[in-house]
């Protein structure tokens, strides 16, 4: 990570693991840390004043991930208390690109690359991120 990227805000949501997130093994299951990190983005926006569901109806948008390199580094267990973090490090017209972890304190369980693409929700193609979330997005960086 260079020190730009250090240096960005980085958001943290707190996440605790259920009996339902875990295996056969007693471990969470590799995909609920992918819900972590969702509800992690989700949360993040609207710390920044932007609810999904307003930029749905007021814009006709709607964030897909297009693309997550993930790596599983150690397994979380029943009880555990994690964060899921999100520092965004990439910001263009019509996507964005923000680094996940979860993780205990500093012990990261789960590092994930996730590249976002705003959607025009009536034709499914990308469309420009609207300017208020834009702006709001660029002063992070």
């Amino acid at each position: 990570m260079s020190s730009a990227q250090k240096a960005r805000e980085t958001f943290r949501f707190p996440v605790r693991v259920y009996y339902e997130d875990t295996d056969a093994a007693g471990v969470v299951y590799y995909a609920n840390y992918l819900k972590y990190m969702e509800r992690a983005r989700t949360e993040w926006l609207s710390s920044l004043g932007f609810e999904l569901a307003d930029l749905e109806r007021l814009f006709g948008i709607v964030f897909v991930v297009h693309h997550v390199e993930i790596e599983y580094r150690r397994p979380a267990r029943l009880g555990d208390e994690l964060d899921a973090t999100l520092t965004l490090i990439e910001l263009h017209r019509a996507r964005m690109v923000a680094m996940q972890d979860v993780l205990r304190g500093d012990a990261v369980f789960t590092s994930a690359r996730v590249r976002l693409v705003c959607l025009d929700r009536s034709n499914w193609r990308p469309i420009r991120i609207p300017a208020t979330l834009h702006g709001r997005l660029e002063s992070l960086l």
